[in-house]
């Protein structure tokens, strides 16, 4: 198989095992929140399909999209290195997906993005207020305060302006869109 196929591979492996660690820690209920992943060299990433239960997510319902959001197809091998689709046409990305690509596009660095609907967190996104820098351990991880993103709805560019816009002006790698919740960037997903 050539590069790009194995690595689309990899990378599904990877997001699909990231959201166990969501549930695992509590930071996600139901189908809310999403993990996604840039895939390296290409103008493309991988993010967890729209309305799918934790429980049943596999590699291979991963959906690869470019960085405007739009679903594409390939071939690439599975959890047993048999070929397998990357187009899955009866589920669609994550509502999320426009923020994710935008945050991609505007932040080359960044080859990943975290979102969550943590139970506090999500309660301080809610009061519009950034989260002061009150314990060293806090301050180490994300560079000081934790800003607040401005109100914005899915389903747009909407939601990653605001990411973006908010980090640049920031030295952390964490931002609460106010009535939404945190969203998170870095080197890879983990």
């Amino acid at each position: 198989m050539s590069a790009l196929p194995d690595t689309i591979a990899r990378i599904r492996r990877e997001v699909c095992g990231l959201h166990a660690e969501l549930t695992r820690y509590e930071l996600v209920v139901w189908t809310a929140g999403n993990v996604s992943a840039r895939v390296p060299g290409y103008d493309l990433m991988v993010i967890k399909p729209s309305g799918v239960s934790y429980d049943d997510l596999t590699p291979e319902l991963m959906v690869v999209t470019d960085l405007y959001g739009t679903p594409v197809t390939g071939i690439s091998a599975d959890a047993d290195g048999a070929a397998a689709t990357w187009e899955n046409p009866e589920l669609m990305p994550s509502s999320d997906t426009a923020a994710h690509a935008y945050v991609y596009r505007h932040m080359p660095e960044v080859g990943g993005v975290v979102h969550t609907h943590s139970t506090y967190a999500t309660a301080w996104a809610a009061r519009g207020e950034a989260i002061p820098c009150v314990l060293t351990m806090m301050g180490d991880e994300f560079g000081g305060t934790i800003p607040v993103g401005p109100f914005a709805l899915i389903g747009d560019d909407s939601i990653g302006r605001g990411i973006v816009e908010t980090l640049q002006a920031s030295h952390s790698p964490a931002v609460l869109m106010q009535n939404h919740g945190p969203f998170t960037i870095g080197k890879d997903a983990r």
